[in-house]
């Protein structure tokens, strides 16, 4: 068969661009048109994901020069050389043009293809392909051409949709977080927010394990920075994911000027870092994680870590900031998660083994006007979170009075035996029968009979104190506990009836906080 296909002319046409080319060299096999002249595979596997932008016909050995790379090169090869060295050099050639791959008609001027040609093509990673019929090379050409049309007008549809996208969001003042979750969505696969710090800001695992969305950011991500006006704020990456019309990074672009347009109009990145950790707090304390290890990898991204540590949750109450607290404690050495929780601070912080861990170190931390609850020890991310859960079961059960102070929790055996207790029926079946004719009461009376009886069993033997810890005259108080003692038909001096009392009353604050 003898070839009578000219050589496109040495004037370049517009072809799309690397980032908006959608077709591959398996999709322009499978296209029926290609189908059509019985294809076979001489080279492929990976070769076959390589990117086409162009359909180009040559059967010219000089084709390399005219080539800007993505072409998929359709030939008779009855111009190519005929020594074995020359295809060699040939092959080389096209592959240092940047071509996606080789289609060769088999015919008159190859019955099969050359072992040089296939030889090069493996050594390369080039696709080759070779028609057993002939096909209408303009067919192909035309097919490949409507799809890359095709494929660079829906581009432009969908950047147009997430330019809207990202620029409403901006408009409405929209959180990193929601943007993050946004952009993992419009890309399918998990998207990070860092600061410089590399702490992670927010985050979208789109139901992957954190620990190995964060395990991977390293290696596999897509990354580009956060920044307006010369200022960089942090880095928005993304893993892996399948392709998308507009281009992953044209996506991770918009995300990224959407975060920049939030800190400009925020005057800076302060409400980040208030997001990250009151996001880490409210997912330990709502138990909002998968894994431990999802917990862990977070914490650990911040710096936050448990070997050779002394690791302890804790609630800080009085009039102060979360971020005072936690540059006080990053000034002592410690790590620290903070984040302000109803009326409270509640803070994790990793404090160095070597340190110890006085009162005075923890008022310098929290402030020497407040009063801090620290619960135990931690070992890792489940006790970490005992830990913090007890230390605001106690701050629930405090009364004002006293001034500043710290309270420990390893300092209320009691505390402790309830939060181990926490999941077990029988503890809390004990407390609704023991306490419910008295929340009975207060229900629909609006008493306050629950918060005089948390009083007495706080102040034991002292009931003056317990009085004006209840805010109430020692008359008023009396009258109170008599109701109390009518209602739940016990003596109220006796120490047993007392203790049940307190563990009945330390079990429900802590069924309410959960």
């Amino acid at each position: 068969m003898v070839s009578d296909r000219q050589d496109f002319g040495a004037g370049r046409t517009d072809r799309p661009t690397r980032e908006t080319a959608l077709l591959t060299v398996a999709d322009v096999l499978a296209a029926p048109v290609v189908q059509a002249g019985s294809p076979e595979v001489v080279i492929g596997g990976a070769a076959l994901d390589a990117e086409v932008r162009w359909a180009h016909v040559s059967d010219s050995a000089g084709v390399g020069r005219l080539l800007d790379g993505g072409e998929l090169l359709l030939s008779t090869g009855a111009g190519w050389p005929e020594r074995a060295e020359d295809l060699t050099a040939f092959v080389h050639g096209l592959h240092r043009a940047g071509i996606a791959g080789i289609v060769l008609e088999l015919g008159v001027a190859h019955a099969r293809v050359p072992d040089a040609v296939a030889d090069a093509c493996a050594e390369t990673d080039l696709a080759l392909i070779a028609l057993m019929r002939e096909v209408k090379f303009v067919a192909v050409t035309e097919a490949v051409h409507r799809a890359l049309i095709a494929a660079q007008t829906d581009a432009l549809r969908e950047r147009q949709r997430l330019h809207e996208l990202f620029t409403a969001l901006s408009l409405q003042g929209a959180p990193a977080d929601l943007v993050v979750a946004e952009t993992a969505r419009a890309l399918g696969s998990p998207v990070v927010l860092q600061n410089l710090a590399h702490e992670v800001i927010a985050m979208e695992a789109l139901r992957l394990p954190v620990s190995g969305v964060l395990a991977k950011l390293v290696d596999d991500a897509e990354s580009v920075p956060v920044q307006a006006r010369g200022v960089r704020w942090g880095t928005l990456s993304a893993l892996p994911g399948p392709p998308h019309p507009a281009g992953r990074l044209t996506v991770l672009e918009q995300g990224a000027t959407a975060l920049a347009f939030g800190c400009l109009a925020d005057g800076g990145d302060a409400e980040w870092s208030i997001l990250a950790q009151s996001g880490l707090i409210g997912d330990l304390l709502g138990a909002r994680f998968a894994s431990p290890d999802d917990v862990a990898a977070r914490l650990a991204a911040g710096g936050f870590t448990f070997a050779g540590r002394q690791c302890h949750g804790l609630v800080a109450r009085g009039a102060a900031s979360t971020g005072e607290l936690a540059d006080r404690a990053r000034q002592a050495g410690c790590a620290v998660v903070a984040a302000r929780v109803e009326q409270d601070d509640v803070a994790l912080l990793s404090v160095p083994a070597s340190v110890p861990f006085t009162d005075a170190m923890i008022s310098r931390i929290v402030g020497a006007d407040r009063t801090v609850f620290v619960g135990p020890t931690a070992e890792d991310v489940l006790g970490l979170l005992a830990s913090v859960r007890i230390a605001r079961d106690l701050a629930a059960g405090d009364h004002p009075g006293g001034g500043p102070r710290v309270r420990r929790v390893e300092d209320r055996p009691l505390q402790r035996l309830v939060a181990s207790l926490r999941d077990d029926h029988r503890l809390h079946e004990h407390s609704e029968r023991m306490l419910a004719p008295v929340v009975a009461y207060d229900r629909e009376r609006r008493g306050d009979l629950l918060d005089v009886l948390a009083a007495l069993v706080a102040h034991p033997g002292n009931r003056s104190a317990a009085a004006a810890a209840s805010h109430l005259s020692r008359s008023v108080f009396y009258q109170r506990l008599t109701v109390i003692g009518d209602l739940l038909g016990a003596d109220l001096d006796d120490g047993e009836t007392l203790a049940a009392l307190h563990l009945a009353l330390s079990a429900r604050r802590g069924a309410v906080r959960a």
